[in-house]
């Protein structure tokens, strides 16, 4: 396939699938700038993987990959240099505000896997696969993950 092709389908896949992305991005850390830039960072190396990627059909799955990824990267830069991730509030109203607040609450193992088993439908073994873990750990996260949830958005209804 000619290089302008190539360039054409990566193109029109970010631009069909960058909203999307990007609240992945903000559900993963809870703050739009760092989604921004964790986006950003994954699309730069989707970029550069494209051609074997787009063969393969896996363009959005190894951008999620990518975010879970870069995410732990950063986490370990950040405590490295002594800085704290941003707490801004996210740029939202009503009951997804809530959501999001309480998803950021859970620690961040399973916060991912919440975001991937329920928000993002993927099987047990496809979360397992994406975040490098057995599908026992995915399963823990998310019983352990949703009660916390449950939890967390009960008591803000009181």
């Amino acid at each position: 396939m000619r290089i302008e092709a190539r360039e054409q389908a990566y193109v029109e896949f970010v631009a069909a699938r960058q909203t999307h992305l990007r609240r992945i991005a903000y559900a993963v850390c809870g703050d739009w700038q760092q989604a921004d830039d964790l986006l950003q960072v994954a699309l730069t190396k989707l970029y550069v993987a494209w051609p074997r990627v787009w063969r393969l059909g896996t363009e959005e799955a190894y951008v999620r990959r990518l975010i879970m990824r870069t995410r732990i990267d950063e986490r370990h830069g950040l405590r490295r240099r002594g800085s704290a991730p941003s707490s801004d509030p996210p740029a939202d109203t009503g009951d997804r505000t809530s959501l999001f607040a309480a998803l950021q609450s859970l620690p961040e193992t399973r916060r991912k896997v919440v975001i991937l088993r329920h928000w993002l439908g993927l099987s047990v073994e496809e979360t397992a696969e994406e975040l490098g873990t057995s599908r026992q750990s995915v399963r823990s996260h998310a019983e352990r993950g949703l009660a916390s949830l449950e939890g967390a958005l009960t008591r803000e209804d009181r």
